[in-house]
């Protein structure tokens, strides 16, 4: 066995397949019958055995509950994030004690990893049929706007699967990076990936052998599903109208109506019309010819999300459409013509579709996992973090330490201190998202830095490190330096960001930037009142009584002024006047004890000392 061997595997919502690099380059690899994609489908059977790929697929309709496909969609989520997704599934999805999902087959409940699991294994086991040999180590591809816990369970589901995931990269980096192998010249790429579960959009610059990615967008709830759906919805729609509105669909029936859906939609692909057929039982039999303008004004707003999503990339990049050299399409959706006229229309350029777009991941994925075996040393690969990264502060800020689109792996670290004397303990709250204030944050998890020495407030150092690996996966440690108290966590979710999260993100940031940098410097000024209010109070009982009563008097006032300020004050320029004010009225206080510290300073010493 060779221990170097990396194989790399794009684990796919519709399709898996597998590449390696061989002398002449990456290449898929196929069975006996030339056949490089498994369709990422599991069934189980009544007596227990589990079929893969093209057979499970072509008995899902006799077989509807116990058929499993589209788990991707699954991995990390929440029930409260799949909710849209569930009126399409035949087979049963339930809620997890730890806020994840099960399916429910035959009552057994399998976790999204365990069934990507299985898709792995299969996947394995053909690639070790087809090269004669043994394989314990992949790299797995992910889309690009895949959070921390899908990440994490993309990882689960190679360990189960007997894989130790060298590395998970971005889908759209991997088909760069397949496009850009022998490419030397400089350029600018921007990478369109739109397969049957997600979205993505990454903008990269090549030159020398470098990839280095400049901005990423997408969404994990856009895909080719929706598409389907979209005619899924139109055929329902007309069956009712047609045989009555109490007409239901059972699983078998929506199986079907999937299956119905999808083959029409890659007709239209090719042909300007598509024929559906669907038998209904007790002599009913529903026969609709779809169009491929009717199938386009139907996925025409799906499209359109992808395009905006090109936009806020090309933003991100600082960059214009025609910035761009070459656009490259990825994923079985590009091939239809209306998402190839509107990817054209916006980067006024014909979309570069040379590589199979069902294929092209995998071969992206061979060639990074040759890098990390060591073998092919001319090609770096720098990738990106979609959504900024922080921790919570006193008040409710969000302070970020790596910004979105920084690129990884990389490292933060920050010093913060406590406010209050005496303080023994800190709570980390680790953030995502692009707002200022924590409330409209994603909280990712949170861990306490205990047993810090009593200090005066201010006094501890605690030096907090956020440290994002290449597979982005996220790892915090906090550390109060004077002490050497020390903890950590590896972030581990147990949800993902559902689509409604990922736009709040990155929209609101914009909506919302002038009232949430008001609201953060309103955090920041309070947070700085009270430590002049804490050191007024302290002056006042060491050296109060060096000030005249005319100056205590002025004192006094400000002090209630800015205690009033702090409360009920939502202008942080009328805050920061009276915080300024007190810090002026107490300034025979700070200069008596300055004078004092000089008095001691200098007890006992002569000038020539100095």
């Amino acid at each position: 066995m060779d221990e170097t061997f990396i194989l790399g595997i794009d684990l796919g919502t519709t399709n898996s397949l597998a590449a390696w690099l061989t002398q002449d380059g990456p290449e898929v690899i196929r069975d006996a019958g030339g056949g490089a994609l498994v369709p990422s489908v599991v069934a189980f059977s009544p007596d227990g055995s589990v079929t893969v790929g093209a057979p499970a697929r072509a008995h899902a309709v006799e077989n509807p509950l116990a058929t499993v496909y589209s788990v991707k969609r699954l991995m990390g989520r929440g029930i409260g994030d799949i909710r849209g997704d569930m009126t399409f599934l035949p087979y049963a999805v339930e809620p997890a004690d730890d806020g994840t999902i099960r399916v429910n087959v035959q009552g057994r409940r399998f976790s999204p990893q365990e069934l990507s699991a299985i898709i792995l294994r299969d996947v394995k086991s053909r690639a070790e049929a087809a090269l004669d040999r043994s394989i314990t180590q992949a790299v797995i591809t992910v889309p690009a706007y895949f959070d921390d816990a899908q990440r994490q369970a993309t990882r689960d589901a190679g360990r189960i699967a007997g894989l130790d995931v060298k590395r998970i990269v971005n889908e759209p980096t991997a088909a760069a990076l397949a496009y850009g192998l022998d490419r030397k010249e400089d350029a600018r790429i921007a990478v369109y990936d739109f397969g049957g579960g997600t979205f993505d959009v990454s903008i990269l610059s090549v030159a020398g052998g470098v990839f280095q990615v400049l901005s990423t967008n997408g969404d994990t709830q856009l895909g080719g599903d929706d598409l389907d759906r979209e005619l899924i919805d139109l055929i329902t729609s007309e069956i009712r109208e047609e045989f009555g509105q109490e007409l239901s669909f059972p699983p078998a029936t929506r199986q079907a109506l999937r299956a119905f859906a999808e083959a029409a939609k890659i007709r239209l692909s090719e042909f300007d019309s598509a024929t559906v057929e669907v038998a209904l039982g007790k002599g009913r039999t529903f026969r609709r010819t779809i169009t491929r303008r009717e199938f386009e004004q139907r996925a025409g707003r799906w499209v359109e999300h992808t395009i905006e999503h090109c936009r806020r990339a090309l933003a991100d990049a600082a960059l214009q459409p025609g910035d761009v050299d070459e656009v490259v399409m990825v994923g079985g959706s590009t091939r239809i013509p209306l998402v190839q006229k509107r990817v054209g229309e916006l980067f006024g350029r014909t979309p570069y579709t040379a590589i199979n777009p069902d294929e092209v991941v995998a071969l992206g994925a061979a060639v990074q996992a040759v890098i990390l075996a060591g073998t092919h040393r001319d090609t770096l690969l720098l990738d990106v973090t979609p959504l900024s990264l922080g921790i919570e502060t006193l008040g409710g800020a969000m302070g970020k330490l790596i910004m979105r689109n920084t690129t990884i792996p990389c490292q933060a670290a920050e010093d913060f201190t406590t406010y209050v004397d005496g303080q023994t303990s800190v709570d980390i709250h680790v953030l995502q998202g692009e707002r200022e204030l924590a409330k409209d944050c994603r909280s990712l998890g949170k861990f306490q830095l205990r047993d810090i020495p009593p200090m005066p407030a201010s006094m501890p150092r605690i030096h907090v490190t956020f440290l994002l690996d290449a597979n982005g996966i996220l790892n915090v440690s906090a550390r109060e330096q004077r002490s050497g108290q020390e903890a950590s966590v590896q972030i581990t979710a147990a949800r993902g960001l559902s689509k409604e999260q990922v736009d709040t993100m990155v929209n609101e940031s914009y909506v919302h930037a002038v009232e949430d940098m008001t609201a953060h410097r309103l955090i920041d000024l309070r947070n700085e009142s009270a430590r002049i209010l804490g050191a007024i109070e302290k002056a006042l009982h060491r050296a109060g009584d060096v000030m005249s009563d005319a100056q205590r008097r002025l004192l006094d006032s400000a002090v209630n002024t800015l205690r009033e300020k702090m409360d009920g004050c939502d202008d942080p320029d009328e805050l920061y006047a009276a915080m300024a004010a007190a810090n002026d009225a107490a300034d025979p206080l700070t200069r008596a004890q300055l004078d004092e510290v000089i008095r001691k300073t200098a007890k006992g010493k002569k000038l020539d000392d100095f």
